[in-house]
């Protein structure tokens, strides 16, 4: 009967696993901002809590936290307002050059592997179609839908009118002294990584951006903005923002050891920053093998793609202290591990 029963549940969960997976995929432009909403509320938790104990009212915490997170964001708009003018009010020359040096590497690339390339347009036309408008318009229009949905659980999380410590306990772990101690942890722990990400995610765009400016590399706010940004996506995003600052540096650098030498300085602030500072400052909590952490990118980002992406770490920190709570699951929190 035992036998049986246990037959019965993995085969139970074979069907089940695909059509949750299938459900996150279809309902990901309500998950996507939802999960988003969780952990801007357990970063701004301690604040509401503060403010509580102080005898604020709740109404008047949601706002001084929203006022925050405004002053934030105000920032954010003031350097993207700052980069674009100073894109605006360059000279083309770039794409002058950029065309040049462009069509060099398409000659060395056919003389030397045999590839047939197409250049009766230019290059970088190719590019900018004007089909690619509608689909900007379209991301931009999912952006401002994702934005104010986000906003909308934020309040709901802030205020408690979805408590998440509930549903912890009811449809997880349904054992209130278990379900509590877990979701201390749990919110201690992405409280840590949120934090510790945007610190190390900021002073990368800093060195960043600097090493542009002493470089004489073009727009070294718009780059610092664009490191900081992409750093979020762990692993992945280090390797993309020194693949494209290169990129760009080999355009509008002669080919001599100033592009060498600024290579080398962006990607000593990546490893500083990234693969010394960031580790020390998680701690062993944190400890996820690299297998892990390239699986769950891959995972995350097929599902939900750029946002995936950035929330792959987070979640899998959020499965892992899950795990721990089961003897049956403690296996699988130790292969994260």
């Amino acid at each position: 009967m035992l036998k049986e029963r246990k037959t019965t549940n993995i085969l139970l969960l074979i069907i089940v696993i695909p059509i949750v997976f299938y459900l996150l995929k279809v309902l990901s432009f309500i998950f996507i901002p939802l999960v988003f909403a969780m952990f801007i509320a357990l970063l701004f938790l301690p604040i509401m809590r503060g403010l509580s104990k102080r005898k604020v009212p709740k109404v008047v915490s949601i706002i001084i936290v929203f006022l925050l997170i405004s002053c934030g964001l105000a920032v954010g708009i003031e350097l993207i307002k700052l980069s674009s003018k100073q894109i605006l009010s360059s000279d083309t020359t770039f794409f002058t050059d950029a065309e040049v040096k462009l069509n060099q590497a398409t000659v060395y690339l056919e003389n030397t592997f045999g590839l047939v390339i197409n250049r009766d347009k230019s290059l970088i036309s190719q590019f900018v179609k004007k089909e690619n408008i509608g689909t900007t318009v379209g991301f931009l229009n999912k952006f401002l839908t994702g934005v104010l949905m986000t906003v909308f659980f934020v309040v709901l999380l802030l205020a408690e009118s979805i408590n998440m410590h509930d549903v912890l306990n009811k449809v997880v772990l349904k054992q209130k002294r278990t379900s509590l101690l877990t979701y201390s942890k749990i919110q201690k722990e992405l409280n840590t990584f949120i934090k510790v990400k945007f610190l190390v995610s900021f002073l990368t765009g800093v060195g960043t951006g600097l090493a542009c400016y002493f470089f004489d590399v073009s727009f070294p706010i718009f780059w610092g903005l664009f490191a900081f940004v992409i750093n979020f996506v762990q692993m992945v995003g280090s390797f993309i923002a020194v693949l494209s600052l290169s990129v760009f540096a080999f355009i509008e650098l002669d080919p001599t050891s100033i592009l060498f030498f600024f290579i080398l300085v962006i990607s000593g602030v990546q490893v500083l920053f990234g693969a010394i500072l960031e580790p020390i400052f998680m701690g062993k909590s944190f400890k996820i093998n690299v297998i892990t952490v390239l699986i769950m990118l891959m995972f995350w980002g097929f599902l939900w793609g750029i946002p995936g992406l950035i929330m792959a770490i987070p979640i899998t920190v959020f499965l892992k202290i899950i795990f721990e709570q089961f003897p049956s699951t403690k296996q699988i929190s130790d292969l994260i591990s």
